[in-house]
């Protein structure tokens, strides 16, 4: 497969390195309104373009480091700014990739740890980001081999902005508000040393659902 541009774009973790700070001071910008509103939601985690984050150089004491710059550029070869959302190519996270290949959450992971999905082009915050071109031309390739699916449904909402929202942060409203029914939990599953990524993400999905985790090791 032929190597394509991709955007560069910045989590809590990449705006704290590039600024000498804290991710949670990175946070805390955002909520103060000092980081302007993300450019990009993608399975609910917030996304800046390099143009937005350096918007905040110069700005009071803040001032980015030109070689941790040079450094982030450098780590993606075939990066650029698209300095302004509107020019974003659409971007998925792990969520929106299982709704595209009609697939769920933990799915996507075993396949990324068994090399059975494209690579992603973006690891940012420490989450996976793909092109939606990649995903498509990759579950193109394996239709035939994998009888894989791709929901057209969902990539047309993606092409036309739709996303869901970005995970709730911070404390509760004081006031009680009813909750929707919660999901029933995923099934058990059992992962080998060598899927510790898969079992990770397993892990960090049945947690947010507000569920507890009794790990058992075997031998």
């Amino acid at each position: 497969m032929a190597e394509v541009r991709v955007p560069f774009l910045l989590g809590h973790a990449e705006i704290a390195f590039l600024f000498h700070v804290e991710r949670q001071t990175s946070q805390r910008w955002r909520t103060a309104g000092t980081l302007d509103e993300p450019d990009l939601i993608a399975s609910g985690n917030p996304y800046w373009l390099l143009s937005t984050a350096m918007r905040l150089d110069g700005e009071g004491n803040r001032e980015a480091d030109r070689e941790r710059l040079a450094a982030y550029k450098a780590g993606i070869p075939l990066g650029y700014d698209p300095e302004d959302k509107e020019n974003l190519p659409v971007v998925v996270g792990i969520q929106e990739a299982a709704r595209v290949l009609g697939q769920n959450v933990q799915t996507i992971s075993r396949w990324r740890n068994r090399h059975k999905i494209a690579e992603a082009d973006l690891l940012v915050s420490g989450s996976p980001l793909w092109l939606l071109e990649t995903i498509l031309d990759d579950a193109r390739q394996r239709q035939r081999q994998r009888q894989r699916t791709i929901v057209a449904s969902e990539v047309a909402a993606l092409r036309a902005g739709q996303r869901a929202p970005q995970k709730p942060r911070g404390r509760r409203p004081s006031t009680p508000e009813a909750s929707p029914p919660r999901q029933p939990p995923p099934a058990a599953q059992t992962f080998t040393s060598a899927e510790h990524v898969a079992a990770a993400e397993f892990l960090a999905s049945v947690l947010a659902q507000g569920y507890s985790v009794t790990i058992k090791p075997r031998p």
